[in-house]
């Protein structure tokens, strides 16, 4: 085979089936390189279809905006939890000086009147500090007493209805 620009080149003397071969190489290396640009092409579509579904209606600063702004609410929901945590320790605080444990007794003050108009209650604290409410009721009136409880002991000796009421009251 005889060229001029085989000659130019210096490759006359080259068997005319490795240019063939050469031809071939490089006929697929462009169909390879054809086929991954079809893919990163059908990729990049991908993409855009997702992008624009995620911005469907959003700008990317206003998405920037809501990035920023959601940021702010999460401090703000934070400092709230705060907040709210502290409140609840303060609560149960002061819960444990509230009355918490009650107890009620009725009976009949003197056996001569029906219906226990009569009753001894108990009002207690976590730590068993509180009142008992005596109320009594007889033919002529009705009367109430009051005794002091410190941890679930009275000073003033109790009736056996106070004691009662005391008893239930711890129960709980």
């Amino acid at each position: 085979m005889n060229s001029n620009i085989l000659s130019y080149l210096g490759m006359q003397g080259i068997d005319p089936g490795i240019y063939i071969i050469g031809e071939v190489v490089l006929l697929l290396l462009v169909i390879i390189l054809l086929m991954i640009i079809a893919k990163q092409s059908s990729d990049i579509r991908t993409m855009k279809t997702r992008l624009k579904s995620f911005m469907r209606g959003h700008e990317a600063e206003s998405l920037e905006d809501q990035i920023v702004e959601l940021f702010e609410d999460n401090q703000y929901m934070k400092t709230l939890s705060e907040k709210n945590k502290k409140d609840i320790v303060d609560i149960n605080k002061r819960m444990k000086k509230c009355f918490q444990k009650a107890g009620v007794v009725k009976y009949d003050a003197l056996n001569q009147m029906g219906g226990k108009l009569s009753c001894a209650i108990a009002l207690l604290d976590e730590d068993d500090n509180g009142y008992i409410i005596n109320s009594v009721h007889g033919n002529e009136g009705c009367y109430s007493y009051t005794k002091i409880i410190k941890n679930g002991m009275s000073d003033v000796e109790l009736g056996n209805e106070e004691r009662k009421a005391l008893e239930e009251a711890q129960l709980v």
